[in-house]
């Protein structure tokens, strides 16, 4: 296929030579094992003979598969099956890594735990993730990612204090595992080279990764004994920081984190005295003025459209952005400039844009290879890999169990 089409397929990552056996449906595992993927490993997603992941029916169109599978290989086995167990571990023995999010102690129930795997690949990374973890009360319980996000403290701090908790509209959970299982596994595969650990569990939960992004609340609430409350657009850190609306209707974002930042404020908007108002004059006093600031700064941007509040601040110093949506941003001078996105050839909707690899390395960088792969497309590839013949093939397919 060649790279004009959005896919590079000769591409070599840093990763190249690492196969990942990936077991995981829908979002977090898929996250971790398409970074992988980007980055040059070959990764085997394990699907359900005739149903597949259920990423593939996930939105519209397909298009989650389409972007969060790329680059990886699709294999359908049936893991309820003594033979399909058998095969599973027939390539594990020839891989790196194993990715798996069931529920707690269904590995070990199918007779597939660590220690099963171990003895038939010494050294092979299990990534195991899960709503809770592997340990603690709540290891048996389901995990999907709204609950984490209702317990994790997100949800609480999250919209205005007149309204009820939001959710995020997005896989927020599982996404941010996935990054954190990402950098979780290359680390295990970098100790494994320097000696330090042969092949070791990942537990990697939904809750802990988006707990430890949220700030240090608990310390808060245990240093001041107060709850982190719903602020809507502002912050409990800095003032004046919000969403503005302007003229025109559109809003535009602003946060004057700095002290000096807040001062160019106070002068674009042609009040300077502000500076050493007694309410604005250091960072604690404007949050906690920030309702009679954010009124000062609200009218000051809609006297204006989004166009003339974005040149005027960008004459004046101040530090603004635009909200944008998804029809906005997708020709957006920056996100073409820099290639956000990529342009992939796609068989159902002729092309479509896809988030370009990241982080970005100058020196071993990631490539989208493939495109995302129809159910089972790699069997025969992965068969011949494991030493099936024709004869065993056929009655595989057969009697479902590949």
């Amino acid at each position: 296929m060649p790279e004009s089409s959005g896919f590079n397929p000769d591409a070599i990552g840093p990763l190249d030579g690492v196969r990942v056996v990936d077991l995981t449906r829908l979002a977090a595992g898929n996250m971790l094992s398409h970074m992988l993927a980007d980055f040059g490993a070959e990764v085997v997603k394990i699907e359900r003979p005739g149903v597949g992941d259920d990423l593939r029916r996930f939105g519209s169109a397909g298009v989650w598969w389409k972007v969060y599978a790329r680059s990886k290989k699709s294999m359908t086995l049936n893991l309820k099956s003594d033979e399909g167990k058998a095969l599973l571990l027939r390539l594990v023995e020839k891989s790196d890594i194993l990715i798996e999010n069931f529920v707690p102690g269904t590995l070990e129930d199918w007779g597939l735990g660590p220690d099963d795997l171990w003895r038939h690949k010494p050294g092979l990374m299990i990534v195991r993730i899960s709503g809770w973890g592997q340990t603690g009360p709540y290891a048996s319980r389901p995990g999907f990612g709204t609950l984490i996000e209702a317990l994790s403290g997100l949800a609480s701090m999250t919209g205005f204090p007149d309204k009820p908790p939001l959710l995020p509209p997005l896989a927020l959970a599982d996404m941010v595992a996935g990054l954190a299982g990402f950098g979780a596994t290359v680390t295990a595969l970098l100790a494994r080279e320097k000696g330090k650990a042969e092949g070791q569990v990942i537990d990697l939960s939904l809750f802990e990764p988006l707990h430890g992004i949220l700030g240090p609340w608990s310390a808060h609430y245990v240093a001041t004994g107060e709850v982190q409350a719903r602020l809507g657009n502002a912050s409990d850190v800095a003032a004046p920081r919000g969403v503005y609306l302007c003229a025109d209707g559109k809003h535009i974002a602003m946060s004057a984190s700095m002290q000096s930042m807040w001062e160019q404020v106070a002068h674009a908007m042609g009040q300077p005295e502000l500076i050493n108002d007694p309410r604005f004059k250091t960072p604690s006093d404007r949050v906690e003025h920030r309702d009679a600031l954010d009124e000062l700064v609200a009218a000051f941007f809609a006297e204006r459209t989004l166009e003339d509040n974005l040149d005027y601040c960008a004459k004046a110093g101040i530090t603004v952005g635009p909200i944008a949506n998804a029809a906005e941003l997708i020709d957006h001078p920056y996100i073409r400039g820099r290639g956000v996105l990529v342009d992939a050839a796609d068989d159902d909707l002729g092309s479509i844009p896809m988030h370009q690899v990241f982080p970005r390395l100058s020196g071993t960088p990631g490539a989208i290879r493939e495109p995302a792969p129809e159910l089972g497309q790699h069997n025969d590839e992965m068969l011949d890999l494991i030493g099936v013949d024709a004869d065993e093939r056929q009655s595989l397919f057969d009697r479902g169990i590949v």
